[in-house]
């Protein structure tokens, strides 16, 4: 990439799909804002939300995708709770993949919880099973995104 594509980029008037193909993502989140932040960074490329455990699981069985993000505290209530409620939180989905060796196993999975104990569950789970997952908190995201996938 040439530095006058670097500037547009930088300006943002780069074309959204300059520099690389279009990637599939999906994100598991529920607060707007987030889902607002991802929208941005991944513009010119398809992203798939779900705010829901069981939305997730719909989309997870139906898409095949590139890259996987994944929340854990997914209620209000969730934040800062005792004990986890893995049924309704991104642990549900952790286990969900980490049983069925046969989807998304390509994707990158990246979980950016601000819950490190329930990130951390997750991510063990995930690699019990063999999966490639890492924990990234979400204030770190943006470079990690940027060095996987630059514009």
């Amino acid at each position: 990439m040439g530095v006058l594509e670097r500037l547009k980029q930088k300006l943002g008037i780069a074309s959204p799909d300059a520099g690389r193909h279009p990637i599939r993502v999906f994100l598991l989140e529920d607060d707007e804002r987030r889902c607002e932040w991802f929208a941005k960074r991944f513009k010119g490329d398809q992203l798939d939300i779900a705010c829901d455990v069981d939305q997730a699981k719909e989309m997870l069985e139906a898409r095949t995708y590139d890259t996987i993000f994944l929340d854990h505290d997914l209620m209000p209530e969730h934040y800062g709770a005792e004990s986890p409620d893995d049924e309704r939180t991104g642990y549900a989905i952790a286990s969900f993949l980490a049983s069925r060796p046969e989807l998304q196993r390509a994707a990158t999975i990246m979980v950016h919880s601000f819950n490190t104990d329930g990130a951390m569950r997750m991510v063990e789970e995930l690699r019990r099973a063999g999966r490639q997952a890492d924990y990234i908190p979400f204030h770190f995201l943006e470079e990690r995104i940027r060095n996987f996938w630059p514009r």
